[in-house]
Parts: structure tokens; sequence; C-alpha cells
């Protein structure tokens, strides 16, 4: 931040919904958008541009997710957060977000200011979570549903997700095969693509991610 004013990315592919939020933002001191990208494709140079000190990311863009662009970011640029401003309003997508690394998850129909109060915050390091998102999220990590690949890695096919479980309870491919009562090429293919979705290179680099979530526990 320069001076104290916070320098807004916005990501969004709808232009009257961008006017409206910049407006919003830029009527209230401190606050400035410096730039904004209508495609995940635009977001590393849009970030390289303008130095940002936040980036407010929708979920769904035209050419991929919101998710694989906030995932890039924490990587690239692990000091900025990402706030999520979406229409999802379901479980998976609220996981797969904080997955991603996202500081922040608001669904679009949010006050001007719980979208003001949630910039803020998360520019100065904190997590925003709107109110019944943020008593979901302790029920996701506490509740049974935490079990559920399906809904921790939603990009995932059902059974690819129940592949990612054995494959996390230390199964091999032959083993899952005989599990599953599938050929052993078709559980080599599940675990490509598990691979290329997660965006790991290996198989301790999956069952990590996997465990991380609470899968792969063999005691129930």
């Amino acid at each position: 931040m320069t001076d104290g004013v916070v320098r807004v990315l916005l990501v969004d592919d709808h232009p009257l919904f961008r006017a409206g939020l910049r407006a919003a933002l830029e009527s209230s001191p401190g606050l400035v958008v410096a730039g904004e990208a209508q495609t995940a494709g635009e977001v590393p140079q849009a970030v390289e541009r303008h130095r940002p000190d936040l980036v407010v990311m929708d979920l769904s863009l035209p050419d991929g997710s919101g998710l694989d662009a906030t995932r890039r970011l924490t990587e690239q640029h692990p000091g900025l957060p990402v706030l999520m401003l979406t229409m999802a309003d379901d479980d998976g997508s609220l996981l797969a977000a904080l997955q991603a690394g996202a500081r922040g998850y608001l669904v679009k129909g949010a006050g001007r200011e719980e979208v003001l109060h949630a910039v803020r915050t998360v520019a100065a390091g904190g997590a925003v979570f709107g109110a019944d998102i943020a008593s979901r999220i302790t029920a996701l990590l506490t509740g049974s549903r935490l079990r559920e690949a399906g809904q921790l890695f939603p990009s995932l096919t059902t059974r690819e997700a129940e592949v990612l479980d054995l494959v996390a309870r230390g199964l091999d491919n032959h083993r899952i095969a005989r599990e599953l009562f599938v050929a052993e090429k078709t559980v080599r293919n599940h675990v490509t693509h598990i691979f290329e979705k997660l965006n790991v290179a290996t198989r301790a680099e999956a069952v990590a991610r996997a465990r991380d979530m609470g899968l792969g526990d063999t005691g129930g």
C-alpha cells in the first residue's frame, strides 16, 4: 500500500458489475481500482502491470476457473491476497476457494458496506467470509461432509474422487484396480487426470493434498 491507499484489481467478465463495483470502491476513501481483467489469462499480466494490494476475483471466468487463477497467484505472489466475489454459494466452491488460497469469500449481492469491509480487512492481512458462510465453514470442517472427496475437490469426477481417497489410503494402482473391479490401465488414467486437476506432479503430492483435507483415514 502506498500512503495508506489500497490498490485493487478487479477480475470479472461482466462489465456492468465491474463498473458498479469500481464505483462503490472508489467512493470510499483509501480505496482505488488500479486495474481490471476479464479473463483468468489476463490476470498475471494485469498483476505485473498494476501492482495491486488486493485482487477481487470471480469464480467463473470465460477461459477457466477463478480458482486456478487464485492458485497461481498464491504461488507466484504469496503476499497478494485474493477475495472471491462470486454467484457460487455451494459448499464445494467455498472449500475449493479456501484450498486455492483465497483470503475471503463473499457472494454477489452482499451489501456495499460488507464488500468495503471485506476489501479493507483482506488487504490488511485478515480473512473475511459472509456471516452465513463463516458458520458453514465451521460445519464443513467439523462435520462428516469433510469426508466427501467430491465436495472437497469439486473438479474431480465421482470415480476420480474415489480413486484419490484410495490413493491417500496408500493403495497402489494394482490394489485400487482390484478394489474397484476395473483394469489397472483405467486406474492409471484416473490418476493422471487427478494429477492434472489438482496441479500436482507426484503421487506423494496428491496424497498430501488429500490427507490435508481429511481423506485417506483408514480408521473410519
